[in-house]
C-alpha cells in the first residue's frame, strides 16, 4: 500500500539535499546528515569506491568533487516503497550528474540522513547497447564484400593483440576476470583476458572433484546472463566450469587460453603497459593502457615452512594443486588447516577410502550450511526473496547500502540467532575438540569474509565426520616438523602420513604483482583486502573499504578485481565505469586514492 507521509517526508529531505547542492553549500548539505552519517559512493561522485564517515569527511569530498559533477539531482524512485519502520525510513533513489546517472539507497533518522549510497550505474553518451539500443545484429540491404558476424569476430579476434592493441588487459580467466570482460564488451572497451588453462572454466575444473559452491544460486549470478530456473541451488565445480566457458562464447570475449603473462612494466612516458604474454608458446608483446590483475582475491598460495619438508619421502600439497581422492585409499592424509578447503578434503578423502587427520592450529567460525542460508541470506537470495519481489540488483544494492563500519552490527544479531537454532550442533563440535569461534566481535562469517577472507566453514558436512571421529582432529597444536614418512606435532603426536595437504590459504593479491611486474611495485600499491578493523589478520587503520580492489591504487594504470561471484558481478560494473571513462578521456578526478599502511 502507498503510503502518503513517509514519501513526503522522504521528498522533503531530498529537496533540501537539492536546493543545498544547487546552491553549492557543501556546509548545508553535511547539516542535512546525523552526527553518526555515513555516505558510501560507489564511483559517481568520487570516480573511487570510498565511505565519508561523518560531517568532516562529507565537506571534504564535496568541496573536492561537487565543481567536477554538478549539476546534481537526487528524486526518489517512485516505482520502489518507502519504508518506515520505527521512525527508519528507507528509499531508492535516482541520481543525475553531469556525466553520469546513478541510483543509490537512502535511510533517514529523525528528519537528518543517516546512511547514503551513491552507485554510478551508466555514462552519458556511453550507455550500454541494451533494451532500446541493442544492436540489429543482422544487416539489412544488399552491399558487395559486407561481412557476417562471425566474419567480424574472426577479423577481431585475429586482429586485436596484433595489428591492434587492447585499452585493458585482463590477467586471470576466472569468475572475473570473465565478468569484467563482459561489462567492457557491452560499453565497447578493447579487451584481452589472459587465462593460462587450456579451456575457460578449468581454473575450477582442475581442483578437488568434490569442489562445488557453497554460496546458493540467487547470490551467485554473471553479469547479463543469469542462471535458468533449474539451476541447481549450490553448482558443481565442473557445472561452473562450462556454464563459464559457455558464457565466453555467448558474451563475445576476447579469450586467450594457453597463454601465459611473463612479465610487465609500465612506461611512465607513452602511459601505457608493456607486456610479454607466451600465447600456446608463442611470445606476443601487448601494449595496453589498463592492466586488471584478476587472479584470485585469494591471491598467492601459502605453503608454510617446516623442518624436515625436504627430508618427508611422501606427497605435499597446497589445497589448490590436491587433485581429490582417487589416487589415496587406505592412504594416510594430514590436512593443515581447517577452513573450508580443509574441510572438503577431508570429507572427500574419508569418502574415498583414505585415514584421513585434519590439523587445527587456529580456532574457525563454523556455520550451517541450511541455517546460512536461512537466517543469513534468506531475505535478499533466495526463492522467497524472489517471490517477494527481491531482484537481484535490488539485492546487491541493498547488501552495498549497508557501510562496512556498522555493518557488523547488523550481524551480530543473526550469527546469534544461528548459535541459538544450533547450540547442539556446536556443542557436540566442541566435545570432539574442534576449537570454534564467531569472529572477534561475534558478526560471523560476512565480516570475516571482508576482513581477511578466511577462518571459516560453510558446513555441508565435513563436521558430522569430526564428531563422529571418522575425521580424526588434531587441535590446538601446530606442526613441530615432518619426518620421513610422518608429520610430528608440537604436542608431541606423531602422525603416520603418506600425503600433506596444506590448507593453509593464500597471501595478498599484490604478491601477484611482485612476481609479475615488481616488488617494487607491489609494495607501492600495498596489500589488498581487508578493511583495517584492527582484528585477526586485518590490522589497521580503518580504511572503510576493500584494500586496493576495484578502484584507483597507487600504480597508475594497475587494477585489481576479484571475490566471489557475487562480488565478481557487482563491483565489475564500478571497474568497468571507470576504466570506459579514462578510455573515453572523460574528465576522471579521483577522490582520496587510498594510501599503503602495509606491503603483505
Amino acid at each position: 500500500m502507498p503510503n502518503d507521509h513517509a514519501d513526503a517526508a522522504l521528498d522533503a529531505v531530498l529537496a533540501r539535499l537539492n536546493t543545498a547542492l544547487r546552491n553549492k553549500d557543501v556546509e548545508g548539505v553535511a547539516r542535512l546528515f546525523q552526527d553518526d552519517c555515513y555516505w558510501r559512493d560507489l564511483v559517481l561522485f568520487s570516480w573511487n569506491l570510498r565511505t565519508l564517515e561523518g560531517h568532516a569527511q562529507i565537506r571534504d569530498m564535496l568541496a573536492s568533487q561537487l565543481p567536477q559533477v554538478e549539476p546534481v539531482r537526487f528524486t526518489r524512485d517512485d516505482r520502489e516503497a518507502v519504508a518506515d519502520e520505527d521512525g527508519l525510513l528507507q528509499g531508492w533513489l535516482h541520481i543525475d550528474t553531469n556525466l553520469a546517472r546513478g541510483y543509490g539507497h537512502i535511510r533517514v533518522k529523525d528528519g537528518k540522513i543517516w546512511t547514503l549510497l551513491t552507485t554510478m550505474s551508466e555514462l552519458k553518451g556511453y550507455e550500454e547497447p541494451s533494451g532500446t539500443r541493442r544492436p540489429k545484429g543482422a544487416e539489412h540491404g544488399n552491399r558487395r564484400e559486407r561481412q557476417t558476424w562471425l566474419e567480424k569476430r574472426e577479423q577481431e579476434a585475429a586482429e586485436l593483440g596484433y595489428q591492434t592493441q587492447p585499452y585493458v588487459l585482463i590477467i586471470g580467466g576466472g569468475q572475473g576476470g570473465i565478468a569484467l570482460g563482459a561489462r567492457l564488451r557491452q560499453l565497447d572497451v578493447p579487451t584481452i583476458i589472459i587465462e593460462k588453462n587450456e579451456r575457460a572454466g578449468d581454473s575450477w575444473r582442475k581442483r578437488y572433484k568434490s569442489l562445488c559452491l557453497h554460496d546458493p544460486v540467487w547470490y551467485d549470478h554473471l553479469p547479463y546472463i543469469p542462471f535458468p530456473e533449474n539451476w541447481p541451488v549450490f553448482a558443481p565445480k565442473d557445472k561452473v566450469g562450462d556454464w563459464l566457458e559457455m558464457y565466453t562464447k555467448v558474451m563475445e570475449l576476447n579469450y586467450w587460453t594457453s597463454s601465459v603473462c611473463q612479465s610487465a612494466r609500465y612506461d611512465e612516458h607513452k602511459q601505457e603497459w608493456e607486456v610479454t604474454v607466451l600465447r600456446e608458446g608463442k611470445p606476443v608483446v601487448l601494449r595496453p593502457k589498463q592492466l586488471v590483475l584478476a587472479t584470485g582475491m585469494s591471491g598467492k598460495p601459502n605453503i608454510p615452512r617446516f623442518p624436515g619438508q625436504d627430508e618427508f619421502q611422501g606427497e605435499q600439497q597446497h589445497s589448490s594443486q590436491h587433485p581429490g581422492p582417487d589416487a589415496y585409499r587406505g592412504k594416510n592424509v594430514v590436512v593443515v588447516g581447517a577452513n573450508n578447503s580443509a574441510h572438503d578434503i577431508c570429507a572427500a578423502l574419508w569418502e574415498g577410502g583414505a585415514n584421513v587427520t585434519m590439523v587445527q592450529r587456529s580456532s574457525t567460525h563454523i556455520v550451517r550450511s541450511d541455517t546460512l542460508m536461512d537466517i543469513g541470506l534468506g531475505g535478499l537470495y533466495s526463492e522467497q526473496a524472489l517471490a517477494n519481489g527481491m531482484t537481484t540488483r535490488k539485492a546487491d544494492l541493498t547488501f552495498a547500502s549497508l557501510p562496512y563500519k556498522i555493518m557488523a552490527q547488523f550481524q551480530i544479531p543473526l550469527y546469534d540467532q544461528m548459535r541459538e537454532r544450533d547450540a547442539e550442533f556446536y556443542a557436540k563440535l566442541e566435545k570432539a575438540g574442534f576449537m570454534l569461534d564467531w569472529g572477534d566481535d561475534g558478526s560471523g562469517l560476512f565480516m570475516k569474509y571482508l576482513r581477511r577472507g578466511s577462518g571459516y566453514y560453510i558446513d555441508v558436512g565435513a563436521c558430522d565426520l569430526i564428531i563422529d571421529g571418522s575425521i580424526k582432529l588434531q587441535s590446538g597444536t601446530d606442526v613441530s616438523h615432518l619426518a620421513r614418512e610422518a608429520v610430528v606435532l608440537k604436542n608431541g603426536v606423531t602422525l603416520p602420513a603418506d600425503l600433506v595437504v596444506y590448507a593453509t590459504g593464500y597471501g595478498s593479491m599484490n604478491g601477484w604483482a611482485a612476481d609479475l611486474i615488481s616488488q617494487d611495485v607491489a609494495d607501492k600499491v600495498g596489500k589488498c583486502w581487508g578493511l583495517g578493523s584492527d582484528t585477526t589478520k586485518d590490522p589497521g587503520p580503518w580504511e572503510g573499504e576493500q584494500r586496493n580492489m576495484w578502484k584507483p591504487t597507487q600504480q597508475e594504470g594497475l587494477w585489481f578485481h576479484g571475490g566471489n561471484l557475487h562480488q565478481s558481478r557487482h563491483y565489475s560494473q564500478y571497474l568497468s565505469l571507470q576504466l570506459k571513462a579514462r578510455q573515453a578521456g572523460l574528465p576522471v578526478q579521483v577522490y582520496g586514492v587510498q594510501g599503503v599502511h602495509h606491503k603483505r
